[in-house]
This record gives structure tokens, C-alpha cells and sequence, in this order.
């Protein structure tokens, strides 16, 4: 019972032993984290400290010089103290030594003086005259200058008959330093009277007193005996801590009142330089009419004067720059608006030769064109003309209404559309699958994004051009990309600038007057928006337009980057996507990226199918459901790739599509939405018929009734009937 008693562990209990040594390491761990916590926050306190006292240092002159005059006057006056407290040391012991040094010669005359010195000694009759010689030398009781004398016999002379070492009244015999004792003794032997003497503490008045500092002075008497003196040393230390408090006290005022007297002389300085400093930043504000004020004719007056006499002279500069300006400006509008009516007038004459050209010959039909065509330039320039001269007098007012910018970004690329067919380019939207509402006055931003995809059009070198769109809570963005000439460093600054030109002998194809980009830009900023451009030469631009969804809301960052794709980096600007049989694009819609784009053919069906009127999204048959991202025969969900013309993921709901090669089994070319989304199923393509009326055939009102000579007169295979349907699924 008792083995089963002691055994430990039997009733699963866990022994003390092993208790403790399994908490004495957890402790020793929590203090380390501890200790590691707090050594962690300390040190962040101090480095938020120190970045404080870095900033002040920094940032003022007058404390960097108060501070540095302390430092200085500090070192200054403390080496200063402590040259001064040597010197005076050195006099006070220079001045303790000779007065101890006339008391030791008066004493040893006194010594000598008495009768029986030369004998040699014997009992009672030397400890008399030691006695006597004691009693007459030492000092009286009210002097200002206590010591100790004390006379013994020579060493072999302290036996018998005299059983007395010697008299003493104030030394301590046996604390008398070795070395002035053999000294003297050695001086003794030669028959030499000089004193000597050293530094050393002891026991005054007695024994039982604690050391003092002091001077121990010997010397012998005749033959036999030998005269000590002590003089302590306590009076000059004293006067020596006396002198050093009153040293201390007087340089800490002193190095406080030359940093007293930096500070005031640094103010005077200063301040001046700081009314100048804040004159200059009001002056850089357009309160042209500061001044500073003037006192005396040093130095501080003549830099307030001149700087008055700058402020003055920017002043008058300002105001002509004004006048001229304002002149300019007013020209400028008078000028167009004079212009207009001859303007008129001719383009009336004009457009009848124009009407009339078939009727002409060769060269006189081609002067006509020539002549409509610069008129239409005139025109445009007039209209840019006047437009700057309305920003440049801020007589623009903003129009915000919602708008969904992905439908702006495609109604703007009517023109750019055909440019890019000549050249033999598409553009390729890039769309979310939701609607970027924004409160933007629509001309305007219409404007933006035509300027842009038109400049993207003739300067991508035949390649095609990217608009991709995207939003956030706060803004939203489009940027539009090329793959041509690119733009130099320095270029993307210097291309918003009115009338600048990337290449000065580059044709104007397109009849641009050299003012779109800088009405962009006033149009950008009108918003509250920002207008970017990047670019390298070989690699293409990219300008990136971003607007707040709210008018009035400031701006903090864009939905998109400002730069290439990182896909397009290594690849270009088009991936590799299935081709239809007509070879004219994608087979059907495709996903890439999350963005849906189809091939012209299937963009010219949709707008066909939609007609003018049909916003994206309307609802597909009898109007059962609204549209939503499409499943092609039920194979999912449906995209785009990059490279071919595209609508939203919401419009793709309306595309009849021929089903891919390998794709599902329901009724071929049917579309439907998703479940619940009310789609017709098993209908036939809207897209296999001719176009319906809605589709329009002839192009919207700016685009252009005629397609543009040498441009085509009929479309490629799958891409549709007309110019209108590719018009309208651009848009």
C-alpha cells in the first residue's frame, strides 16, 4: 500500500516537481515577450519623437542657431572653468607651500636654539628637551592657520636610555610617509638642514580623527633628532569648492545668456527673412499688391526694398501679360465670329460646285472636292477657335446629366470608324459587364473620346486601336490605345499644348485643326477631371481620360492604369481568337479577360436585330425577359476577344450567332439568356435576314450619307449589308 501510495502517476496526478519546471520556462517566455513589446514601443515612441525635433530642427533657422551657440558656449566655458580652476589651485598650494616653508625655517632655528640638541641623548634629559622644543612650536590656539609639529629622535637613537620615541602634537608618527622619512634620514646623515615635504592624508588633530588632506614637512635637527610638521590642506579646499560653485553658477548663466543673445540677434535677422518668405508665398498666390515694409538702410531694408521693387515689376508684368491676353482673346472671338459670314457664303458656293462636280472635268470635279473638303477644315477651326476663346474668358458652363460611358465610348467612334476601315484597322472596345453612369455634360465628354479615337486611328500606323472602359465607387475611366509611333520622352506634356504637332510634316488625313487635344483637356478639366498620355516611340501612346462619377467630387486615384496592358507587353495588341468561315472575325462571341467582344459580322447583327432605338439590355422576343450575358446553344457563357469590334456583355443577349464549331445541340443559331433571364429559345438568328428597318440604312446625322471615296463601295463578307449597321454596332 504504501509502494502504491508513493509510486506518483498512479491516479494520473502530475508530480510538483514537473509542474514547476514546466512554468518556470513559460514565465521566462511571457517576460521576453513582454520586455520585447515594451523595448518595441519604446522605440517607436522615440522615433516619432526624434522625426518631430529632426522636422522643427529643420525647418528653423533660429533654433539651429540658438542651439548651436548653447553647444558651443557650453564646451567654451567649461574648458574656460577648467583652465581657470587650475591656475588657482595651483596658486593656492603655491601659496600654502611657502607659508608652510617659513613656519618649518623659524621652527628649526627655534630647534636648534636650545641647549643640549648636539648632545647625545640620554633619558629624562632629551625627552625634557623634546618636550620644550614642542611646547614652543606649536600654534596658538586662535590662528588661521592650525598644523601639527612633532619632533623625534633619529632611527638608532630611540632605545634605551630614552624610552620615548618623541613629542608630538598634532602628527600621527606612525602615518608619517616612509618615503619622507628615509629622505630625511639620509639628509641627516650627511649633516644637511634643508626641509622637505609631500602630499599625503592623515589623522588630524589625533589618531582617532578621520585623514585630511595636507603638506607633511621634515627636517633634521643636529645629529639626533628630526622635526616633522603637518599642515592640512581643508581651508584651501574650502576655497577651492567655493570657487568652483561660483564657477559653475557663473558659466551656466553665461552660456544661457549668450544663447539668450543668439536667439534675440537671430530674431532680428529672422524675422525680416521670414515677412520676405511669407510675402513670397502670397506673392505666388496672385496677391500681386504685397509688400513688405521698409526700416533703416542696412541690409534687411535693402533686401525688403528689392524685394518690393520684383513684386512691383511682376505686378506691371502681369497686368500687361493681362491686357495682351485679354486683347488677344477678344480678337480671337471677334476674328471667328466675323469670319463666320463670308464663311457661309462661301461653303453655299461651294457646296453647289460640289453638288455639280459630275458635271465638270477631271481637274475642275477634283478643285471642288479640294475646296469642300478645306472648307470643312475652315469650319472646324473656327468652331476650335471660338471654343478656346470661351474657356480662355471662363464663360464655359457645365450641362451634367447621367450618362453611361461605355454607350458614349461607342457612339463616339463613328468617325474614327471610317477612318480606320480605310486604313484597314478596327477598334476594339473593351467593356464592363455593368453600366459606368457618370454625371458628365455628354457634348463634351463625346468630344473627348472622338479627338482621342481619331488621333489613336491615324497615328496607330494601320493597327488597331483600344478603348477600354472601367469604373469604381468614385470615377470612372477610358482609355484609349494604339500600337503606332508612340510619343517621345517629354511628348506627353507637350501634346496637349495648342497647335503642337508630334511631326510637323505628318498629313492631317483627317482635317484636325492642332486644337482637339487642348479642348479635351479644358473639357477634362471642366469636370474636375484629369486627361493623362504615355507613350514610347515603337510602342504606342495611351491617353487615359478619368471623370468623377458625381460632379463636383474630387478626384484620388483612376480605375485604370495609366500604361500598356501587362498582357499586351509581350504579345501586341491583338490575341489569337477562332475565326468564322467568312474569315471576317470570331465565330461567335468570346470571353477574354472577363470582357465580351464579337466580330463585326455578329456586331452588325446585333444592331440590325436592335435596331435605333433599342437600348442595351431591352428585353429579346415577345419581350419576356430582359437580356443578360448570353449562352451560345447552352455552352455557357459567351465573351470577346481583343481585336474585333465588341458590345457590352448586357447587348450580347440580342446577338443571333451561328454556334461554334463543337458546341451544344439546341436549336442552331438560338440564343438565350440566362435561367429566368426570358429569353427566346430555338429563335432564328435576327442576323441571317436582311436588316431590319430599325437597323437603319443610312448612317446617323454627322457621319456621313456616302461612304468616303476610296474607302470601298462594298462591305466584307460577314460584316453586314451596310455602313449603317457597323455605325450602329460600334456604338
Amino acid at each position: 500500500m504504501k509502494g502504491a501510495a508513493t509510486s506518483g502517476g498512479a491516479d494520473g496526478a502530475t508530480p510538483a516537481g514537473a509542474l514547476v519546471a514546466a512554468t518556470v520556462p513559460d514565465a521566462i517566455a511571457r517576460l521576453r515577450r513582454l520586455a520585447l513589446r515594451r523595448a518595441a514601443t519604446a522605440r517607436r515612441r522615440l522615433t516619432v519623437v526624434h522625426g518631430v525635433l529632426r522636422a522643427r530642427w529643420l525647418r528653423s533657422l533660429q533654433l539651429r542657431v540658438i542651439t548651436t551657440t548653447l553647444i558651443i558656449s557650453a564646451v567654451v566655458v567649461t574648458l574656460l572653468g577648467f583652465f581657470l580652476m587650475q591656475q588657482i589651485t595651483s596658486d593656492q598650494l603655491q601659496a600654502k607651500e611657502l607659508q608652510a616653508g617659513n613656519v618649518v625655517e623659524n621652527g628649526l632655528v627655534t630647534a636648534e636654539s636650545q641647549t643640549g640638541v648636539d648632545a647625545n641623548p640620554n633619558g629624562g634629559s632629551a625627552q625634557d628637551l623634546m618636550g620644550t622644543i614642542v611646547s614652543k612650536l606649536q600654534p596658538a590656539p586662535d590662528t588661521e592657520s592650525p598644523y601639527g609639529v612633532a619632533i623625534i629622535l633619529a632611527v638608532g637613537y630611540s632605545g634605551p636610555p630614552v624610552y620615548r620615541l618623541g613629542e608630538t602634537a598634532g602628527v600621527v608618527p606612525g602615518q608619517l610617509p616612509d618615503r619622507l622619512v628615509t629622505k630625511v634620514d639620509s639628509l641627516q646623515k650627511k649633516g644637511e638642514s634643508t626641509p622637505s615635504f609631500t602630499f599625503t592624508s592623515m589623522s588630524y588633530p589625533s589618531a582617532a580623527n578621520s585623514p585630511v588632506a595636507g603638506l607633511v614637512y621634515g627636517v633634521p635637527v643636529g645629529s639626533y633628532y628630526q622635526l616633522y610638521y603637518f599642515f592640512p590642506l581643508t581651508q584651501v579646499q574650502q576655497t577651492l569648492a567655493q570657487v568652483q560653485r561660483t564657477f559653475l553658477l557663473a558659466g551656466i548663466v553665461l552660456v544661457f545668456l549668450f544663447a539668450a543673445i543668439a536667439g534675440l540677434i537671430t530674431r532680428w535677422v529672422v524675422t525680416p527673412v521670414r515677412r520676405a518668405a511669407r510675402g513670397a508665398q502670397r506673392l505666388s498666390t496672385g496677391n500681386l499688391g504685397e509688400r513688405m515694409p521698409v526700416r533703416g538702410v542696412d541690409e534687411l531694408a535693402a533686401l525688403a526694398t528689392s524685394f518690393n521693387e520684383m513684386a512691383a515689376s511682376l505686378q506691371e508684368k502681369m497686368t500687361a501679360l493681362q491686357d495682351l491676353s485679354q486683347v488677344q482673346r477678344q480678337f480671337v472671338s471677334d476674328v471667328s465670329h466675323e469670319l463666320r459670314t463670308p464663311l457661309t457664303t462661301i461653303k453655299m458656293a461651294a457646296e453647289v460646285l460640289f453638288a455639280s462636280r459630275g458635271q465638270l472635268d477631271g481637274p475642275s470635279s477634283r478643285s471642288a472636292e479640294v475646296l469642300q473638303s478645306q472648307l470643312e477644315r475652315f469650319e472646324a477651326l473656327l468652331a476650335d477657335l471660338l471654343e478656346m476663346s470661351k474657356y480662355d474668358a471662363n464663360v464655359e458652363v457645365l450641362d451634367p446629366e447621367p450618362v453611361d460611358i461605355c454607350n458614349l465610348a461607342r457612339h463616339a467612334a463613328d468617325v474614327a470608324q471610317q477612318l480606320a476601315e480605310r486604313r484597314g484597322a478596327k477598334i476594339e472596345f473593351r467593356l464592363p459587364a455593368e453600366p459606368c453612369v457618370a454625371e458628365v455634360d455628354r457634348r463634351r465628354v463625346e468630344r473627348i473620346l472622338r479627338n482621342l479615337l481619331v488621333n489613336a486611328v491615324e497615328h496607330g500606323e494601320g493597327k488597331d486601336a483600344v478603348v477600354t472602359v472601367a469604373g469604381d465607387s468614385v470615377a470612372v475611366a477610358v482609355a484609349v490605345r494604339d500600337y503606332g509611333i508612340g510619343l517621345a520622352p517629354g511628348e506627353e506634356r507637350l501634346v496637349f499644348d495648342r497647335f503642337w504637332r508630334a511631326d510637323p510634316a505628318r498629313a492631317r488625313t483627317t482635317g484636325g485643326t492642332g486644337l482637339g487635344l487642348a479642348i479635351a483637356l479644358e473639357d477634362a478639366r471642366i469636370h474636375g477631371g484629369w486627361l493623362e498620355a504615355w507613350g514610347e516611340p515603337g510602342r504606342g501612346s495611351v491617353f487615359r481620360l478619368t471623370l468623377p462619377r458625381a460632379a463636383g467630387v474630387e478626384l484620388a486615384g483612376s480605375p485604370l492604369p495609366l500604361g500598356p496592358d501587362e498582357a499586351e507587353l509581350g504579345g501586341g495588341p491583338a490575341a489569337a481568337v477562332p475565326v468564322g468561315a467568312d474569315g471576317a472575325g470570331p465565330a461567335g462571341p468570346v470571353l477574354v479577360n472577363g470582357v465580351l467582344v464579337v466580330s463585326p459580322a455578329v456586331a452588325t447583327a446585333t444592331a440590325a436585330a436592335r435596331g435605333p432605338e433599342s437600348p442595351a439590355g431591352a428585353a429579346l422576343g415577345n419581350g419576356a425577359g430582359a437580356a443578360g450575358p448570353a449562352e451560345t446553344n447552352g455552352s455557357g457563357p459567351v465573351g470577346v476577344p481583343a481585336g474585333a469590334s465588341t458590345v457590352s456583355p448586357r447587348e450580347s443577349a440580342s446577338v443571333g450567332t451561328e454556334p461554334p464549331a463543337g458546341g451544344g445541340s439546341a436549336s442552331a443559331g438560338g440564343v438565350r439568356g440566362p435561367a429566368g433571364a426570358g429569353g427566346v429559345r430555338g429563335a432564328a438568328p435576327p442576323a441571317a435576314a436582311e436588316p431590319s428597318a430599325g437597323a437603319g440604312a443610312e448612317r446617323p446625322a454627322g457621319a456621313g450619307a456616302e461612304r468616303p471615296a476610296g474607302a470601298g463601295a462594298e462591305r466584307p463578307a460577314g460584316a453586314g449589308a451596310e455602313p449603317a449597321a457597323r455605325g450602329q454596332a460600334g456604338r
